[in-house]
């Protein structure tokens, strides 16, 4: 979209604006003037302009520079191509480039440019200076080693054969768009980046981490849509999914730091930790609406590219990253593909990384998904880790691998559910559902389950005997070791029944 503004010089105020749709840049009066003199300077000397007077002024950001028409039309087609209209070529107007790459600066280094002095490029300054020759029409039709060829060669024969350089640039790019996308310096050096991180792909296994990852800093300090752009271009030149899962964990360990945050109060329910949701909240209120934004497109962006292999990232890291999707209220559809995915490789998990706070919905004030009894405000929850036993129950029959699997997922059950069972808010059905998880046949003792429930019992000292009764059916006396039927003998808080089988 481009537009044109004209106003006379006289009197800005008295004379009505005047209109001509063409471009995003405009020609109006400014508020601040610069002669080329005052504009066009190096480190030790100042351009002094000839004797000619200034015969045309163009106006980027809140100054206006007095300059002389030739040398600037004669380099810049989009210049050249305004000057000629009417109303423009009037001395009385000024010439306004609005949106203009890179702001005054790239365009005080234009001038300089286009009155015959050197320029320096470098990796802060080309990416600018490329879009902002592109904004100008500085071809070669207008001149030969114009400015759109220099700056081309820089970056094709110098920036994108350096690492650091190419970092850099992209970097810069950040505030240049829409240009930096259309004239593809991102794409470019997004590939460049792919390329040099993929060179080591093939080492030995022997060949030591830093040898894998030492180009995960330099990526994890970009922008996310540059940082997804450069793990696609990687994953496309065959990385191994391991090496691009730890670069992933890298950028959320700068991004997301709230995934590492220890929370207090996840274990026990005792004085003082009643209010652990509120807590929780309290410190999220007080982040911006912008920033809150920022991490929930972070936490999309990152579980949209991590690799579906198994092995790509740990367990631990999933279930970080769920807690942080449910804690900003991400899509329903990405934290239920967590849930799967966490199921995948349960047997890798530890009882703390299962222990995830009830969230609130930090827009409407409301707890996510809370129950509508009192007796289900449980402060961990419940009904996300049974949708990932469930999921995992089912990939393993699918797998026909879950009898290889059971010890190890009834230890993690069992210890997890001694844990929730302090909760004095989980009900005695909720506990039992968890409990019933997992087929009886997988187990070949039954002492963490006893433990469980014996935590419940004592948690919940006013359950009826029908209660009671209902929670140790769920365990087979049987299956318990001698040293827990010993200590099941002597519990008053297991019905008779229970307590005589186990004799």
């Amino acid at each position: 979209m481009k537009s044109l503004q004209v106003a006379q010089a006289t009197d800005p105020e008295s004379q009505p604006e005047r209109t001509d749709q063409v471009s995003d840049k405009s020609i109006v009066i400014p508020n601040k003037h610069v002669t080329i003199a005052d504009s066009i300077k190096s480190e030790h000397s100042r351009f002094v302009a000839p004797r000619i007077p200034t015969d045309f002024s163009i106006q980027v950001q809140e100054t206006t520079y007095n300059v002389h028409k030739y040398p600037i039309i004669s380099k810049c087609g989009y210049i050249g191509r305004l000057e000629v209209q009417p109303l423009i070529s009037n001395s009385g107007n000024v010439l306004k480039l609005d949106n203009f790459p890179g702001g005054s600066e790239t365009f005080e280094t234009i001038l300089k440019f286009c009155y015959g002095l050197p320029i320096d490029f470098n990796s802060d300054n080309v990416a600018a200076l490329r879009c902002a020759s592109e904004f100008l029409e500085m071809t070669e039709e207008l001149e030969d080693g114009n400015l759109i060829s220099k700056t081309e060669a820089f970056l094709t024969f110098v920036v994108l054969s350096s690492w650091k350089d190419t970092v850099t640039v992209l970097k810069s790019c950040e505030n240049l768009s829409p240009w930096v996308e259309n004239i593809q310096i991102v794409r470019r050096c997004c590939d460049s980046i792919a390329l040099k991180a993929s060179k080591n792909k093939h080492t030995s296994e022997d060949a030591t981490s830093n040898q894998e990852s030492w180009w995960f800093n330099d990526v994890a300090t970009l922008r996310i849509d540059h940082f997804m752009r450069i793990i696609s271009a990687i994953k496309a030149k065959g990385i191994k999914p391991e090496t691009i899962g730890k670069c992933i964990m890298q950028y959320a360990k700068r991004w997301l730091p709230g995934m590492y945050e220890e929370l207090e109060g996840l274990r026990g329910y005792g004085h003082e930790k009643s209010n652990l949701q509120f807590t929780i909240f309290g410190r999220k209120k007080q982040e911006s609406a912008a920033h809150s934004k920022e991490q929930t497109t972070i936490i999309e962006s990152l579980v949209s590219i991590i690799p579906t292999q198994q092995e790509a990232v740990p367990c631990k890291f999933l279930l970080q990253m769920l807690k942080m999707a449910m804690m900003y209220s991400v899509s329903p559809a990405l934290i239920s593909d967590l849930e799967k995915r966490v199921g995948m490789v349960l047997e890798d998990a530890e009882v703390n990384d299962l222990l995830i706070p009830r969230y609130q919905n930090r827009d409407q004030g409301k707890m996510v998904n809370m129950p509508n009894s009192p007796e289900d405000c449980t402060m961990q929850d419940i009904d996300v880790v049974q949708r990932i036993f469930e999921y995992f129950l089912m990939h393993e029959k699918q797998q026909m691998q879950l009898q290889q699997k059971s010890g190890k997922l009834n230890r993690l059950m069992d210890n997890y559910l001694a844990e929730v069972a302090t909760d004095p808010n989980l009900s005695i059905t909720k506990f039992q559902v968890l409990a019933e998880l997992l087929p009886e046949y997988t187990r070949s003792f039954d002492d963490g389950l006893y433990r469980a429930i014996d935590t419940y019992l004592k948690t919940h000292p006013s359950l009826t005997d029908h209660d009671r009764r209902r929670l140790c059916k769920i365990m087979n006396c049987e299956k318990l070791s001698l040293d827990a039927c010993i200590h099941a003998a002597q519990n008053d808080r297991l019905p008779l029944r229970t307590i005589v089988q186990s004799k």
